[in-house]
């Protein structure tokens, strides 16, 4: 007896070489989609000294300015996403934040580049909720960590590439080509996401009937049903008690969104902390941060979903354990790397770090998306993104860039004191205001003396350190929660 007698719809079969080609897209389009997003840390120097900005003002274009848009628009259109083309979402989005990208370069001050970056956040909006659904589709539970550790390497190598371009560019044409040049590519990237991605039926690799081989996929139908603003509404309680009510889920969750803002915040200081601290260019920190994320960044993100799934045979607790034990490792990995005095010995020491560092990606995307239904996955996701960007993208940089600054104010004030401690126990009575006023943008004013060129430069450098070494200490705090979670999946 067939499936058609039985009235069962034999399910489309995709080959290991067209589901690796779509994750090979999705890839592509959150390479770029970080390229964009993160390229300002690579030139925010030269932002900084060309617009007479601020750190914290500097913070804000980082985060707060990008993520608010990108984190209240994430949850509508996860929720289009539901009843609509995934791909097309997609495929919109990245021609919208790439657009935005391009109109950054041409921002004559602060307000534009501002609402420029809104622009960005918008669009980037349309990305992962949608992505993280589409690869549930594709890939089976137990390899579902896996594919979305694969999917997550794309932020890696966007801030390898963003910061190796973004440097190079910055140094021999300037910050406003290198963001022309990086965001217009991503239309050909929208283009080729249209063209090539079907899409897949909802719960395909849920499905227990035996697949049915299919040349050309048909999905199935969505829900059609006239969302309601008190159905939608509804929806997204069910989806926030599901999340909130599951320990380990909860607990993953906060862990995810303190080590984000530790990596946020401290990210994007690092390339100013390079320039501020050893006189490097842009060329040669963009060099290093690029390679700093493609190496051991990347190799963390794919390990961390890959070693996961396999411990994972033993105990699901290994989920919540190898991100744990791996922010645990990393932490103060990174922290002996910003005390060093040569840039050599830093850079050499922070190739390390990273590998231990991002293996918490995968396993945390996988178990939210293990933990409910198929059509609710965009939603969950961006649920958790919503709060890991709104706080952590969005609060981390001008965090650490309020940090630098509160910091740099009480060193200037206070030369000859570089102890951390000493710094944070004045640190309420700095006055940023006095140290933006008596050194604008970071710099000595034109014609200051080489005493007071020296001062305002080692006030700032001191500071950079300071600020991210004390962003850095929020991975112990989220290996704690990683820990906590284990325990509630060991009675799964």
């Amino acid at each position: 007896m067939n499936d058609t007698a039985t009235g069962a719809i034999p399910q489309p079969l995709y080959s290991s070489r067209y589901k690796n080609l779509v994750l090979a897209l999705l890839v592509l389009a959150y390479t770029f989609n970080f390229v964009d997003r993160t390229i300002i840390a690579t030139i925010g120097q030269a932002i900084k000294v060309d617009l007479k900005i601020s750190d914290t003002q500097l913070g804000l274009l980082g985060g707060l300015y990008f993520a608010l848009l990108y984190t209240l628009l994430g949850i509508p259109i996860a929720r289009i996403a539901e009843r609509s083309s995934r791909v097309n979402i997609i495929s919109w989005a990245i021609v919208i934040w790439s657009g935005f990208t391009a109109l950054c370069g041409m921002a004559a001050n602060f307000a534009q580049l501002a609402l420029f970056r809104f622009g960005v956040g918008v669009g980037e909006a349309g990305l992962t909720p949608p992505a993280h659904s589409l690869i549930s589709d594709y890939f089976e539970p137990r390899k579902r960590a896996s594919a979305l550790s694969v999917y997550s390497f794309g932020l890696p190598l966007g801030v390898m590439f963003g910061a190796v371009m973004g440097g190079w560019l910055a140094q021999n044409y300037s910050w406003r080509v290198a963001f022309m040049a990086v965001g217009l590519p991503g239309v050909l990237i929208a283009l080729a996401i249209k063209l090539l991605i079907q899409e897949p039926p909802r719960g395909h690799s849920e499905s227990s009937a035996g697949p049915a081989p299919a040349p050309h996929v048909v999905a199935d139908a969505p829900a059609r049903t006239a969302p309601t603003l008190a159905a939608e509404l509804k929806e997204l309680g069910v989806v926030a008690r599901a999340m909130l009510r599951n320990g380990p889920v909860l607990h993953m969750s906060l862990g995810i969104t303190l080590a984000s803002i530790g990596s946020y915040g401290s990210g994007t200081f690092v390339p100013p902390y390079f320039i501020r601290t050893f006189g490097l260019n842009f060329t040669q920190v963009g060099i290093i941060t690029g390679l700093v994320s493609g190496f051991s960044s990347g190799i963390g993100t794919l390990l961390g979903g890959f070693v996961a799934d396999r411990l994972s045979q033993r105990s699901p607790r290994w989920y919540a354990l190898t991100p744990a034990i791996g922010l645990a490792i990393a932490a103060p990995i990174y922290i002996t790397a910003y005390m060093q005095d040569s840039w050599k010995t830093a850079a050499f020491i922070l190739l390390l770090p990273g590998i231990f560092h991002y293996t918490y990606m995968g396993p945390t995307f996988g178990v939210v998306q293990n933990a409910v239904e198929t059509r609710r996955r965009a939603t969950a996701a961006a649920l958790l993104l919503f709060f890991l960007n709104l706080i952590s993208l969005g609060g981390g940089p001008p965090f650490a860039g309020w940090v630098i600054d509160h910091f740099a104010a009480f060193n200037h004030a206070h030369p000859g004191v570089d102890s951390l401690f000493a710094s944070l126990g004045g640190f309420f009575s700095a006055a940023p205001q006095t140290f933006q006023a008596a050194c604008p943008g970071g710099a000595a004013p034109v014609g200051a003396t080489a005493d007071v060129v020296s001062h305002c430069a080692g006030s700032l450098a001191l500071a950079t350190r300071q600020g991210i070494i004390l962003l850095l200490c929020f991975y112990f705090w989220a290996a704690f929660h990683y820990l906590l979670a284990s325990f509630g999946l060991a009675r799964k």
